[in-house]
């Protein structure tokens, strides 16, 4: 690395340029944090980490959304490799397709303690 630019701890900016790598994959990786962003769209995926596989239908009942702005969230996730379908006859069914993207819910949302019907009917 050359610079006329007068360095502090060379070594620091040495080991910050590597960590860097290659500028697409950080460009890859901010187009899809841009889409996980999207609050909808994370509630999705959320919904999708704890379900494991879940359809449309359902998740719109999780979300509060409609059946259309569901498939239309999904459709932009599939696009970006953040989740995958699963078929059982005429049900489709989502999951996570992206493991980054599972650790993160989990840093993001720890599961949730197992509850008992008591503490649910509260």
């Amino acid at each position: 690395m050359s610079t006329d630019r007068k360095l502090i701890d060379p070594e620091r900016v040495a080991a910050a340029v590597d960590g860097l790598g290659d500028r697409a994959v950080i460009d890859e990786w901010a187009q899809r944090f841009s889409v996980v962003a999207d609050p909808s769209r994370l509630a999705l995926l959320v919904s999708i980490h704890y379900a494991r596989e879940i359809s449309v239908t359902d998740l719109a009942v999780v979300t509060g959304m409609t059946d259309t702005a569901v498939s239309q969230a999904l459709r932009l996730l599939r696009a970006h490799g953040l989740v995958t379908t699963q078929r059982t006859g005429r049900v489709v069914r989502y999951r996570l397709a992206d493991a980054t993207v599972h650790e993160l819910i989990h840093r993001v949302r720890p599961h949730p303690q197992a509850r008992t019907p008591e503490d649910r009917d509260r």
